[in-house]
């Protein structure tokens, strides 16, 4: 793989001038970007998958939605459906995607949209009869023909953008330079004790404005699975021989952080819609032993014939130092931009 990454760098070349010629239209209006009268906060990555969005769009939530209506909008990745879709009691992870779904399920007073053209979407959810005070976009961050008026970019600790290259040499959807549109670069899944001279180093390898504000975090899982019926201790479940299952984009520290020497760990592509065959294949390894899986994961399983055996980790992002920075700069966003 890393050969064939070799030789197709030429393409990567072309790839970066053309994602280069996108950016410089619309910085310079050529192609226009639509703005709206709300606060609109986009959250992506420059590089393909794995950064943590998705914590950290459950940590705007929980930071914002005691005290505004707020709405997420997300793509709604592989799911079976087109359009606009305003999530409903009706809703499934086949409907809205699996992200979008977990977001319903744990947020019942949060709006949760899905749609592909992101201007097509803020514009629906703007003409509900609650209409939303923010809007959460979900993995928007190339999604240029909406113009958020806060921007916050994610890179993960272990594959800095700084470090990588532009598609398909690398993971990068568009260049380094990209980053320069956000308000707040947060660095991801980094060591729960990264220390200040690593903080500081890592600052001057991106290279950021000085109007730019970056901060730290990482993944912090829950001391409880939990299943349809029981939730169990991870003390507990760690000494048991278990089923360790994922279809996300980096799964290595889930199975870190659960399995012992006798567990088995399946992996499955990121976003994978399960077939009869594969749940067929996973309950025969299984075995009659627990299926610990991802919240992702769960919310795409929770309704099949491995619903008695299954159970599921939750996870949050933490940040090491700054938290009260971090919140206080998302809220005096709100505050300049909401009319009074």
């Amino acid at each position: 793989m890393n050969l064939l990454r070799k030789i197709l760098f030429p393409f990567a070349i072309l790839y970066g001038f053309i994602t280069s010629i996108r950016n410089f239209l619309f910085d310079k209006g050529i192609l226009k970007s639509k703005s709206f009268d709300i606060p609109v906060i986009a959250v992506g990555n420059l590089s393909v998958g794995g950064t943590g969005k998705t914590p950290q769009i459950e940590y705007l939530i929980r930071l914002l939605s005691n005290k505004y209506i707020v709405a997420t909008l997300s793509r709604g990745y592989k799911r079976k459906s087109d359009g606009f879709v305003l999530a409903d009691e009706t809703s499934n992870a086949e409907i809205l995607g699996d992200e979008p779904f977990q977001f319903y399920q744990k947020f019942p007073n949060v709006k949760v949209a899905v749609d592909a053209n992101r201007t097509n979407g803020i514009t629906q959810l703007l003409l509900q009869k609650v209409k939303p005070q923010v809007v959460l976009l979900d993995d928007a961050y190339q999604h240029r023909k909406v113009k958020a008026g806060f921007y916050i970019l994610l890179t993960s600790y272990g594959d800095l953008y700084a470090d990588d290259f532009m598609l398909p040499t690398g993971n990068l959807r568009e260049s380094r330079s990209g980053a320069s549109r956000a308000n707040i670069v947060v660095v991801t899944k980094c060591p729960k004790n990264l220390s200040e001279e690593k903080q500081a180093e890592i600052r001057l390898k991106l290279k950021l404005n000085c109007w730019q504000q970056i901060f730290f975090t990482f993944i912090d899982y829950d001391t409880v699975i939990y299943g349809k019926e029981e939730k169990i201790s991870v003390d507990q479940i760690k000494s048991e021989s278990k089923i360790l299952l994922a279809g996300i984009a980096k799964p290595k520290p889930f199975f870190d952080y659960l399995k012992n020497e006798n567990d088995d760990c399946l992996t499955f592509p990121d976003h994978h819609h399960f077939s009869e065959a594969d749940l067929e294949s996973i309950q025969n390894k299984a075995n009659g032993k627990k299926i610990i899986t991802t919240e992702k994961d769960y919310v795409r399983l929770k309704d099949s014939k491995l619903v008695s055996q299954l159970y599921y980790l939750p996870i949050k992002s933490t940040f090491i130092n700054h938290q009260q920075n971090f919140d206080a700069t998302i809220l005096n966003y709100l505050k300049e931009n909401l009319e009074p």
